[in-house]
């Protein structure tokens, strides 16, 4: 009661701590998102990075405006080189480079998001299970990574595409449900050090179920490792994607690929006289994948805590 009247009449020092925990634990964790994105903000090849990937996203978004010609219109032109009417010549059946490098922004980024967020949601829902139930259930999870892990990947793939068979929609689910047993052991590794945390064992002190603590307490101070490996997945993606399109085994003609367009490159002639079938694509290959690591790399330095001062 009395320091009720000390407060109303100001007599008690402004430096009193609060007593909410919660809203002192929301404002550290906004400074410490803060925090994070002004490091990442002094990473200028991430920065950098980030803003071709943006660029990347715009253009395969708005191809249908970028494009100055029709991708899969056939001309009269065939392995013609640069010209004012094709920028970036035409390839061995007529189609405009510049206009199939545009649509081939749409297939390339689309498998390289779309098959880490299959990996990442599955990886993450069994890492959390992993870790935090453990015992039988740890043991079975991590033994079905293992059977994952010991085959090639590549060799595994490349079997299961010649199966399903070779198209988009099949090359993005192969990668994903193939790619989730390294998201699954990060998540588990992180939880089994979380989950025996001061907080965690108030939860359940509380009484909290366990969804609750999966998904309201663990997950968030899981999120930080998922983005950082998420970004190194989609530049692997990428390249894995273009090289399957290159061996016959990804995205089939018409439609554009940077990696089936490098398919027309397989020949001496057209490697050393007509650059402009295969340079192009090859940039592109190249900007995107070291641009997303580039952002990898920044968000790991961002979120790393040892080098918080």
């Amino acid at each position: 009661m009395a320091e009720a009247v000390d407060i109303l009449n100001g007599t008690l020092p402004e430096t009193t701590p609060p007593t909410n925990d919660t809203l002192e634990f929301g404002a550290k964790e906004e400074k410490y998102w803060h925090m994070v994105l002004r490091r990442f903000l002094k990473h200028k090849l991430a920065v950098g990075g980030l803003v071709i990937v943006v660029l990347l996203i715009l253009c395969a978004f708005f191809a249908p405006f970028i494009a100055p010609q029709d991708p899969y219109a056939i001309t009269d032109v065939f392995n013609g080189a640069p010209s004012a009417e094709h920028l970036l010549g035409t390839d061995r059946v007529g189609r405009d480079v510049l206009s199939r490098l545009i649509y081939g922004t749409r297939v390339s980024l689309s498998v390289g998001f779309l098959t880490v967020a299959i990996s990442v949601v599955i990886g993450t829902v069994l890492g959390l299970v992993s870790g935090y139930f453990g015992k039988k259930v740890d043991m079975i999870i991590m033994r079905i990574c293992d059977v994952f892990m010991s085959f090639p990947q590549l060799m595994l793939i490349l079997v299961v595409v010649s199966i399903v068979g070779p198209n988009t929609r099949n090359i993005t689910l192969v990668l994903g449900l193939l790619g989730w047993p390294q998201v699954t052991r990060l998540v588990r590794g992180n939880v089994l050090s979380i989950k025996e945390s001061d907080y965690m064992k108030a939860c359940t002190a509380l009484g909290f179920h366990v969804p609750r603590k999966l998904f309201l307490h663990i997950l968030p101070n899981t999120l930080a490792p998922i983005m950082v490996n998420a970004t190194f997945g989609i530049a692997g993606n990428i390249l894995m994607e273009a090289g399957l399109s290159f061996l016959g085994l990804g995205v089939q003609p018409p439609i554009a690929s940077w990696g089936n367009m490098l398919t027309d490159a397989q020949s001496l002639t057209i490697l050393t006289s007509q650059p402009w079938l295969w340079v192009p694509p090859g940039v592109m290959i190249m900007v995107s994948v070291l641009s997303v690591n580039f952002v990898g790399d920044g968000l790991r330095d961002a979120i790393d805590p040892k080098s918080f001062s």
